[in-house]
């Protein structure tokens, strides 16, 4: 069975996400850059939608599928986002998926959280490898990942449905070899 711990970094602390987080999840989840650049935040984000969401991630725990983090800063304690990772114990992989909130943009933090997400899905979980994925109209999302060692796989065209329009979703993805080899 699969735990979710705490993880601490420098400067976060990846936890688990509380009613009291939901507030601060619709405003910044809800904001519209936000949720353009991602697969599955909608727009507009509704009153009742961040508690509904939040107290969905207890059910998908216990099935020992999804392991969903609030992303704090250390010092305030302010949410800055959110990183899970589905795993498929089965192939003993894990998809990455993340966001952080435009004040929080451009200052590392995402690069931070999935890194150690990272380390705790190879080192402790076991896991081979890790994959992510990113709406091409995001290449942020694509740096992130090359600067914690992800490789670029490919572009599947056209792929995704947002908004009414056809996006680009690039996928990328690293082995466990690779990321001891580091």
């Amino acid at each position: 069975m699969v735990k979710q711990v705490d993880l601490r970094t420098e400067r976060l602390l990846l936890r688990a996400f509380r009613i009291t987080d939901a507030l601060d999840v619709q405003r910044l989840a809800g904001d519209r850059e936000v949720a353009r650049t991602t697969l599955s935040i909608p727009h507009p984000y509704e009153d009742g939608m961040a508690e509904t969401w939040i107290a969905s991630r207890a059910e998908a725990l216990t099935e020992c599928s999804n392991l969903v983090y609030a992303i704090v800063e250390l010092d305030g304690n302010q949410l800055l986002g959110c990183i899970n990772v589905a795993i498929e114990q089965k192939h003993q992989r894990g998809e990455f998926g993340y966001w952080v909130g435009k004040p929080f943009w451009g200052r590392g933090f995402c690069t931070e959280a999935v890194g150690a997400l990272v380390a705790y899905c190879f080192d402790t979980l076991g896991l081979y490898r890790i994959h992510a994925r990113h709406l091409a109209i995001n290449p942020a999302s694509g740096r992130v990942m090359e600067k914690i060692g992800m490789k670029r796989e490919g572009c599947l065209r056209e792929h995704i449905t947002k908004d009414g329009q056809l996006h680009d979703l690039v996928e990328y993805g690293i082995l466990r070899s690779e990321y001891q080899g580091r």
